[in-house]
């Protein structure tokens, strides 16, 4: 290393070994929010179809019916797990030219628009193309958002912190699901339905309400996010060491309230250069290093997999359970039930994902779903046994999932890490619309059994494919990728 850059490194590595010391992260509770709502607005999003969309399909697709339904819901799917590629790829780069704070920014206005235009759509074409928008914004949001927070979390919390707003994420899936059966299935006495839902001939168009709430959630989450302080990663990446000293001052000054900093770790002496990098030169170094390169292919296609297993049950279950003989009510509660299955992974990952190498979530999680899946199948007429196994399902399918988002972001350098992490979720999200596209109405033929056992095989093959990873937990994320 040059003379200048050693002399660069010294500043550089110490500001991030303070972020390392810290008892807790520095955020206030305001940008905890911040961050948290947006990714309730991403699950929300996911989720927001599942229920609605029969409603959808009758009222602007032609020859739709509940019945069918699930024929139809692949390509508004695809199309927004195409828009999570394309704004990955697009706008996530540029968060490491232009910074993490103002892309957040930029892709919360592009999933707002999106939701709005959702609301007002007349017709297949249109809806399409407005699912197709609001995804470009989320696949955005979400790579930089789980970026973000592994930049500003000390090193033995990154998996916890990761966790915290999967939790919020998991409220927004809830709510996506709940308020489409508010408003989008007829009141039917439980278990078979809600029986406070408002849905009947003279209300149609509960379906827009669901993506009118999207667009006010979009708005309320960018005006928060205007007070987030810049990554301070990011900012001596690019050389910026005055600013970030002050983004880590006043972090420090958080983190610390109730206890004090944590010893200094005598072992992390990798030197941290500023270093100018173009998108352009950032993609071909990502594709030209042969360690990079293998980790975003084994990631990439381990997401690829993972995806068409979470996203055939976050956005179809309810129309693959009709197409089994269930009524879109009593689907629509299976469905919302076992979300109660996200929401408790999400608390139990925050507790535990930071005990066990992050690679291996995905495969304890496989397990799980496949185990939720049998007792789906064989719950036969009992609403409980059901209830239960979509339970652990959902469970099962979404405890991975933090683990799996700290270990895409830790896996690169600061210099390059929203693109890495943006090309490999891009090949997960791209690689699971396709694979609901192509999938869920096939395997809905079959009984059920094999229509839940077939989409869940590919998140246990995923699961295989993750061990080959590295490890990263606890450790610095200059150890990890220098």
């Amino acid at each position: 290393m040059s003379p200048v850059a050693t002399r660069t490194a010294r500043p550089s590595l110490a500001l991030l070994q303070r972020i390392d010391r810290f008892p807790r992260w520095g955020l206030s509770t305001l940008s905890v929010l911040t961050i948290g709502l947006g990714m309730l607005f991403v699950q929300y999003d996911i989720f927001n179809i599942n229920v609605s969309f029969v409603q959808t399909c009758v009222q602007i697709i032609g020859g739709c019916t509940a019945a069918t339904s699930d024929q139809f819901i692949g390509l508004p799917i695809f199309l927004s797990l195409l828009g999570y590629g394309v704004g990955a790829l697009v706008l996530g780069p540029l968060s490491d030219r232009f910074g993490r704070h103002r892309l957040l920014i930029i892709a919360m206005v592009v999933t707002g628009l999106g939701s709005l235009y959702s609301t007002f759509a007349v017709d297949e074409t249109h809806f399409a193309l407005s699912r197709l928008i609001t995804g470009i914004g989320i696949g955005a949001d979400l790579a930089i958002i789980n970026v973000y927070v592994s930049e500003v979390a000390p090193r033995r919390m990154r998996g916890r912190y990761t966790s915290v707003l999967f939790f919020m994420a998991a409220l927004g899936s809830a709510l996506g699901i709940w308020l489409g059966l508010f408003l989008t299935t007829p009141m039917t006495p439980w278990p078979e339905g809600l029986p406070f839902a408002v849905a009947s001939d003279s209300f149609t168009s509960g379906w827009r309400w669901v993506y009118g709430v999207g667009a006010i959630l979009a708005a309320v989450s960018l005006v928060l996010r205007i007070a987030l302080p810049e990554s301070p990663r990011w900012l001596i990446s690019r050389g910026h060491h005055d600013q970030a000293a002050g983004v880590i001052a006043r972090m420090e000054q958080l983190a610390t309230r109730r206890s004090p900093l944590l010893p200094e770790d005598e072992q992390a002496k990798v030197p941290v250069p500023a270093q100018e990098m173009s998108t352009l030169r950032a993609i071909r170094e990502l594709l030209t290093s042969p360690l990079y390169l293998r980790r975003l292919v084994v990631l990439g296609l381990a997401w690829l997999l993972g995806y068409i297993t979470i996203y055939s049950f976050a956005g179809a279950f309810t129309s693959v359970l009709v197409r089994q003989g269930f009524s879109p009510a009593e689907a629509g509660i299976v469905s919302a039930v076992g979300l109660g299955g996200f929401l408790i992974a999400a608390l139990v990952a925050r507790s535990v994902v930071d005990r066990l190498e992050r690679k291996w979530w995905m495969l304890v999680g496989a397990l799980i779903t496949v185990a939720g899946a049998l007792v789906v199948a064989v719950g036969g007429g009992s609403p409980a046994i059901v209830f239960a196994g979509a339970v652990i399902l959902f469970f099962g399918q979404n405890l991975w999932v933090p683990a799996q988002y700290a270990l895409t972001a830790e896996s690169f350098p600061t210099r390059f890490r929203t693109t890495a992490y943006a090309l490999a979720d891009s090949i997960g999200h791209v690689g699971g619309g396709l694979g609901v596209f192509l999938l869920v109405g096939v395997l809905s033929q079959l009984p059920l059994l094999g229509t839940l056992l077939g989409l869940v095989a590919f998140l246990v093959v995923g699961a295989l494919l993750n061990l080959l990873a590295p490890r990263t937990r606890d450790q610095m994320l200059e150890e990890i990728s220098s």
